[in-house]
């Protein structure tokens, strides 16, 4: 939330209303699951006094929110989960992270929740030691992926390597290549997208270029083949990240009006159509993003030898691109 301190005043058609289901359609940014949160850890007055979730609003009645919700800590525990080690050694492991597997803990309703599944868990269980400076929950991670996005991620295993690792990525000394489907026919070869990204003022899940003052991020794209199939047009790109912002290349091809496919938030089509006549064919539905890390290069943080990493593109990506092409 924006202030430590909010008041909102209950209007007329909010009258019998639940306080915590109220709250949820006031505070967008906060989720149902933090709302409850902050009820139970006393932060939100009625007319001066606690109030139960259950409380039944009054018109004119005067509601003051006290500070954000603060979740318990949780501290990440080792899980059994399979792992795709591409290159380890005494200071940092390279691991293939798939789609669907967040990077750490996130937000949820208990601790089992936020503490499960992710590729923290699976780090604690394959690897004797992690670096401690991402704190309790982060242990071993120097930069992060998308949920839905798959590929390479780099991890720390102790933390002199983190700390030059980070100074690294800060210093733009790490190469990062990322291979994406988009929708539509790009009309260049090649390009850059120098753009500034900042969270979308209205929906808080999302990123834009849209305002100003956000951070810089550039992104350089190259054409790598068009696909013009039975389900229209379509173009598989190699990016370039120079800087790391959240959802960066997401939001860059979106800018450009070709989003990634699948990614619906950002303007993706939920499902595709075959063109007319169709011959029989389907529509189809890519349950991610067809976004990859593909290529991680750098000098290794201890001895400076150049480390050059590769991920080709997962199966589920290859069939779908095969599916685009039935017809061809």
């Amino acid at each position: 939330m924006a202030h430590d301190l909010r008041q909102l005043v209950v209007p007329d058609e909010a009258t019998g209303q639940r306080l915590d289901l109220f709250l949820v359609q006031q505070l967008e940014e906060v989720s149902r699951s933090r709302v409850q949160l902050l009820l139970h850890q006393g932060s939100v007055l009625v007319g001066g006094q606690l109030a139960k979730a259950s409380h039944k609003l009054r018109a004119g009645e005067s509601i003051s929110i006290l500070g954000d919700p603060q979740p318990p800590p949780l501290h990440a525990v080792a899980e059994e989960i399979p792992l795709e080690i591409v290159y380890e050694d005494d200071d940092l492991a390279v691991v293939n992270k798939p789609a669907g597997m967040m990077v750490h803990a996130g937000s949820g309703a208990t601790d089992d929740a936020r503490n499960r599944g992710t590729l923290v868990n699976a780090l604690l269980h394959h690897f004797r030691a992690l670096s401690s400076s991402g704190g309790p929950l982060r242990p071993g991670i120097v930069h992060r992926l998308d949920k839905q996005t798959s590929g390479l991620i780099v991890v720390a295993k102790n933390d002199v390597t983190h700390a030059r690792l980070s100074s690294m990525f800060a210093r733009r000394q790490v190469r990062k290549l990322y291979i994406a489907l988009v929708q539509g026919e790009l009309a260049q070869e090649r390009g850059t997208v120098n753009a500034s990204i900042s969270r979308d003022s209205i929906r808080r899940t999302r990123m834009t270029t849209r305002r100003e003052g956000g951070r810089s991020a550039v992104s350089h794209w190259q054409v790598l083949r068009r696909i013009h199939g039975p389900y229209g047009s379509f173009t598989l790109v190699s990016v370039r990240i120079e800087t790391g912002r959240t959802h960066q290349i997401r939001v860059h091809m979106a800018s450009l009006g070709h989003p990634v496919v699948g990614d619906t938030l950002y303007g993706a089509s939920t499902s595709i159509a075959p063109l007319p006549p169709g011959g029989g064919l389907t529509r189809l539905v890519l349950a991610r993003n067809f976004l990859h890390a593909a290529e991680l290069e750098f000098a290794h943080p201890r001895g400076g030898e150049p480390l050059i990493l590769v991920s080709n593109l997962p199966k589920e990506l290859k069939d779908f691109m095969a599916q685009l092409n039935a017809l061809e």
